[in-house]
C-alpha cells in the first residue's frame, strides 16, 4: 500500500450543493427546491454524509484544500446539518489546516446561532448574496430579503469573526438603470468586502422570468456592457483585481475553491446536479434529490453522466477556462501539456490584440482585455475552430 505524506499529495477541492431554498429567485436555473421539508433535509444529510465516506476511501492520495457549500442556500438548510456535512469530510478526506471553507447565505437566513456554529467548526469564507440595493428590484426578482437586511446580515458575519467575506451583485435586473447599477456599487463598496462577484443577468430557459422577459424592461446588451466596463473600471480604483471575468478581489482574497475550475485542477461534487472533475473522468450526480438519496442509500444509480476526458478536449478546456482569467494562456504550457502548437492560435490572438481584445504580456502569456471579456464567447469558439485543425507536435516530427 502507497504511502503519502501531505507534502506529496495531490490537491483537491470539495463541492457540497445544499438544494433547499426558502423561496425560488425568478432567474435561477439551479436545482433547488423552495421549500423547508425538516424530514427530507434529514434524510438528506445522511445521503450525502454516506456518499462523501464512499468517495473518500477513493482518495487517499488527495489532500482537500478547499471546501464550497453552494445551493440553493446553505444558510437555509441551517448550522446542524452543514457541520454534520463538514465533520463527515474531515472524517473521510485528508483536509489541509490551512483549507478555504465557504458556505453561501442569504441575508433572511444568517442569524448569530449559525455564524457563531460555522464559525467554531472552521467555516472561514462566507459568500453573501446581495444582488443589488433596490428593494423594488428585489421583489421583481423573488428575493426574500430587503438591501437594509443584506447590510445587517453583512454587519453581523464581521462582528461574529469572519474576515473572508465576498459579496454576490448581479446588474441588467428588470427595471435597473446604469445609474441605479452604479449607485449599487457605491453602496456596496461602502462596506469593505474583501471579494465582489458581478454577474450579468441571464435569461435561461425553464425559468420564471424567461415566460415574461419581453415585458421584464430588462436591460439590452449596450446597456449590460455599460455597466460591466463600468464597473470593472469602478472597482479597480477601488483596490479590487480582477481575476476572473466577473470576480473581482483585494490582495490575497480570491476564491481559491473557483479558481480550480478556472486552471483545471480536480474537484469533487456531492448532491444532486453536482459536477466532478477527478482521476481523468468528469460525471455529474442526477438532478433528483430524491433519485440521489435512493441510489446513495440504496446502492443505485447516482450518476447521470461519466465521460473519459481526451486530451484535446482537455486543450481545449484550457483555452476556454484560462481565458476566462487574468492568469491568460501560457503558451509554452499550453504545447508541453497537449502536444499541440500555439502558433496558429498566436496568429488569432494577434488580431484579437490589433483590435484592443487582448494582451500579450512581457512574459509571453495571453489574456483578455475588459472589452475582450464581453466578448470571449466568439473569442473562444474562434480559437476552438483553429486548434481543431491543427496536428499534434509528435505526428508533425514524424
Amino acid at each position: 500500500m502507497p504511502f503519502f505524506t501531505r507534502k506529496n499529495k495531490k490537491p483537491l477541492g470539495i463541492y457540497i450543493h445544499i438544494p433547499f431554498c426558502r423561496s425560488k429567485c425568478v432567474y435561477c436555473d439551479f436545482y433547488s427546491l423552495a421549500n423547508r421539508d425538516s424530514k427530507l433535509m434529514d434524510y438528506y444529510r445522511r445521503a450525502i454524509c454516506e456518499h462523501i465516506a464512499e468517495a473518500g476511501q477513493q482518495a487517499p492520495d488527495y489532500l482537500v484544500d478547499t471546501i464550497y457549500f453552494g445551493g440553493g442556500t446553505p444558510s437555509f438548510f441551517g448550522p446542524d446539518g452543514m457541520t454534520a456535512i463538514l465533520t463527515a469530510i474531515r472524517k473521510s478526506f485528508d483536509v489541509s489546516p490551512a483549507a478555504e471553507i465557504t458556505f453561501e447565505a442569504n441575508p433572511d437566513s444568517v442569524d448569530k446561532r449559525l455564524l457563531r456554529k460555522l464559525r467554531n467548526e472552521g467555516f472561514n469564507r462566507v459568500s453573501l448574496g446581495i444582488q443589488c440595493d433596490d428593494n423594488e428590484i428585489l421583489e421583481k426578482i423573488g428575493r426574500p430579503h430587503t438591501y437594509q437586511q443584506a447590510v445587517e446580515a453583512y454587519k453581523l458575519i464581521r462582528r461574529k469573526g469572519f474576515r473572508n467575506v465576498s459579496v454576490d451583485l448581479m446588474y441588467g435586473l428588470p427595471g435597473q438603470s446604469l445609474e441605479a447599477w452604479l449607485e449599487t456599487l457605491k453602496n456596496v463598496l461602502k462596506l469593505k468586502p474583501e471579494h465582489i462577484s458581478c454577474y450579468g443577468l441571464k435569461v435561461e430557459e425553464g425559468t420564471p422570468l424567461y415566460d415574461v422577459q419581453e415585458f421584464a424592461n430588462l436591460a439590452d446588451d449596450d446597456t449590460q456592457a455599460d455597466m460591466y466596463l463600468s464597473a470593472i473600471e469602478i472597482l479597480r480604483k477601488r483596490g479590487y483585481r480582477q481575476y476572473e471575468i466577473s470576480n473581482f478581489c483585494r490582495k490575497g482574497h480570491v476564491s481559491r475553491h473557483n479558481l480550480k475550475y478556472w486552471s483545471g485542477e480536480e474537484y469533487l461534487g456531492f448532491g444532486p446536479d453536482a459536477a466532478s472533475d477527478f482521476g481523468g473522468r468528469r460525471f455529474t450526480a442526477v438532478r433528483d434529490i430524491h433519485a440521489y438519496i435512493d441510489g446513495i442509500m440504496t446502492g443505485g444509480v447516482v450518476l447521470r453522466e461519466m465521460q473519459d476526458v481526451p486530451p484535446r478536449d482537455r486543450a481545449g478546456e484550457y483555452l476556454m477556462m484560462r481565458l476566462r482569467t487574468s492568469m491568460g494562456i501560457i503558451p509554452e504550457d499550453y504545447e508541453r501539456q497537449y502536444l499541440l502548437p500555439f502558433a496558429p492560435l498566436e496568429v488569432a490572438l494577434e488580431n484579437f490584440r490589433n483590435r484592443g481584445l487582448a494582451v500579450k504580456t512581457f512574459d509571453g502569456r495571453w489574456h483578455l482585455t475588459p472589452e475582450g471579456f464581453l466578448l470571449s464567447n466568439s473569442i473562444i469558439s474562434d480559437l476552438l475552430i483553429i486548434q481543431e485543425g491543427c496536428e499534434s507536435i509528435t505526428k508533425r516530427r514524424k
